[in-house]
């Protein structure tokens, strides 16, 4: 995902932002009438230097300020109206832009494949949402306002200034290739600069949202100093990138009115020499000299300017980068609306993008509808690996993997993922109520009275009555108002009201104290009944009723069977039974 700006021209990134804007033509050319017709106003205004100095002054013709007098409230007015509509009008432009770019990202967020999740960090991801986005919305807002707003002023203070004296006004456009050539430089340094520190920005986030949420663990191991140190580093990081973009702002800004000012001061030279400008009245001179310095300011603004265009085209580049994901690949066209629960791998091999050896190698195995398939082995030996392959959260990479005698590749994602119901050791649980999180995913398909029956069923009834709103109390951040075992129960009442053919059981009822297992174990029973269950099991008490146990090693299976043949074996499956209970088995 990360980008070289360098290797990218601003043109081609403005040109895709610009795809943004298009539907807002209207809201753009009211803008523009309004911050051009602002700046005209001001050209307009200035203009009447001669007349004022020359005529009204030097002439004594004191009716021309009388008329002045009665006109300069109403023009402001008016002036101030322009200048609403125009800013307004790009603010309104630049959110509906961020508002939109926003929901694309978390749109695409949700869409994206679980490698993608797994090699990017949520502090970075956030940040893309919150803090690059806004960098656009300067870009599309506040830099548009400057330059148009600005760049019609310079304009029309330039075609004012070679009306009134085209020899003293051609001084003044000498330094444009200079002022071009500091833009230029200023630029690629701006936006390298912009990119680290949305990189920065993006470590600052992901430090922020570690920290929250291992809070106990910091403090359980005294971890404060360790990680208040690690985000000074990373703070001090962000520091010195935004000093760094001030830094060049300043020397461009300086630079650039340093050479307006040399102009400004040949102008004054060449007007204090007699005959070297012809026809050079007091009202032309204090023109030209007026709109002179008058240019300093919006001369200043466009260069400020052009470092929030290059953040802007910086973010965009980001945020493009994830858009260009390309999301699962769901090429299934083959329907099915529930599954028999028929399960097959056939010499399945698959490897994790960022791992050499194989997770799974040639993984075999056969499932009927209605049984329960347990998996057993030491963390890492691949178990999950098979669960995650099940649900097309990764892609086998040789072999065959079928549902029903139907290759997995050829039933849509949406199908697919219907069909099973999940049941992990890390409970996902939402900031809503407990009612919705058991509804997820079939809100509008049940009823108050089937949540109620699910609850009833997981157990959820026998704590539930003791929270105040009952099944409207909101469970908090991931539920952290509820014990291990409560949302665990959850989980259960959830997977129970899917009704899903298929139930997959990830060490669900481990870390769990004995009551709690015991209630757990009994809803789990309830939810295996007349499912295809397949169980990833660290406790061997709870499968010990499975049809087919299979013992997995280092991505193979080692051995296959029921609890009696597997013991009987005296192999691997026997020693970790016996490791769990503490004495020989007893062969029934």
């Amino acid at each position: 995902m990360q980008t070289n700006l360098d290797t990218q021209e601003t043109s081609n990134i403005f040109r895709r932002f610009r795809v943004y804007l298009k539907d807002f033509k209207l809201a753009f050319t009211v803008a523009i009438i309004g911050m051009v017709g602002y700046s005209v106003i001001d050209v307009l205004v200035l203009s009447q230097l001669e007349t004022l100095v020359d005529d009204s002054l030097g002439q004594g013709n004191y009716e021309y300020l009388r008329y002045a007098a009665y006109f300069i409230v109403p023009i402001f007015i008016f002036r101030g109206i322009l200048n609403f509509l125009g800013a307004y009008s790009v603010s309104w432009i630049g959110n509906h832009v961020v508002m939109r770019m926003r929901q694309q990202l978390f749109g695409r967020y949700i869409h994206l494949p679980v490698e993608f999740h797994d090699h990017n960090s949520t502090g970075q991801l956030i940040s893309k949402v919150i803090y690059d986005t806004e960098q656009v919305a300067n870009a599309s807002s506040k830099a548009l306002i400057i330059l148009v707003r600005e760049g019609a002023l310079v304009m029309g203070l330039l075609i004012a200034m070679f009306y009134k004296s085209w020899q003293l006004s051609l001084i003044f456009i000498l330094i444009g290739p200079l002022v071009a050539v500091i833009v230029s430089v200023v630029s690629k340094r701006f936006r390298l600069v912009s990119k680290r520190i949305q990189d920065a920005m993006g470590g600052l986030t992901s430090s922020v949202d570690q920290v929250l949420k291992g809070h106990k663990v910091v403090l359980m191991f005294g971890g404060q100093d360790l990680e208040n140190k690690s985000f000074a580093d990373k703070n001090n990081h962000n520091r010195q990138q935004n000093m760094k973009l001030i830094v060049a702002k300043i020397l461009s800004v300086s630079s650039i009115q340093v050479i307006a000012s040399v102009a400004l001061a040949v102008v004054l030279y060449v007007a204090s020499t007699p005959g070297l400008v012809t026809s050079l009245t007091p009202g032309v001179f204090v023109s030209v000299v007026v709109f002179m310095t008058m240019l300093l300011k919006p001369l200043k603004e466009l260069t400020t300017v052009n470092s929030e265009f290059q953040k802007g085209m910086a973010a965009c580049v980001s945020i493009f980068a994830v858009l260009d994901q390309q999301v699962e690949q769901d090429k299934g066209t083959h329907n099915i609306s529930r599954a028999q629960g028929k399960i097959d791998f056939n010499n399945v091999t698959f490897s994790y993008p960022t791992k050499s050896e194989p997770a799974l190698k040639n993984i075999s195995f056969s499932v009927k509808p209605g049984q329960t398939f347990a998996l057993v082995g030491r963390s890492g030996s691949g178990k999950s690996t098979i669960s995650s392959l099940l649900t097309r959260f990764y892609d086998n990479q040789t072999g065959e993997i079928l549902l029903d005698d139907l290759l997995l590749k050829d039933i849509p994602l949406k199908d697919l993922r219907r069909q099973f119901a999940l049941v992990s050791q890390h409970v996902v649980l939402f900031n809503d109520t407990i009612a919705n999180n058991i509804a997820y995913g079939s809100e509008g398909k049940v009823s108050r009275e089937q949540i109620l029956a699910a609850a009833e069923t997981a157990h959820v009834m026998e704590f539930l009555q003791q929270l105040p709103d009952g099944l409207d109390t909101v469970v908090g951040e991931n539920g952290f108002m509820l014990s291990g075992g409560q949302r665990q129960r959850l989980a259960i009442a959830r997977a129970l009201l899917l009704d899903a053919p298929i139930l997959i059981l990830d060490e669900a009822t481990s870390a769990l104290d004995t009551e709690s297992e015991r209630l757990i174990q009994d809803a789990l029973e309830q939810l295996q009944q007349n499912r295809t269950s397949i169980v990833v099991a660290h406790r061997l008490s709870t499968i010990e009723n499975a049809d087919t146990i299979l013992v997995i090693e280092a991505g193979e299976i080692i051995e296959q069977g029921n609890h009696q043949s597997l013991l009987a074996q005296n192999g691997v499956y026997s020693q970790l039974y016996n490791m769990q209970f503490g004495e020989e088995p007893e062969v029934k």
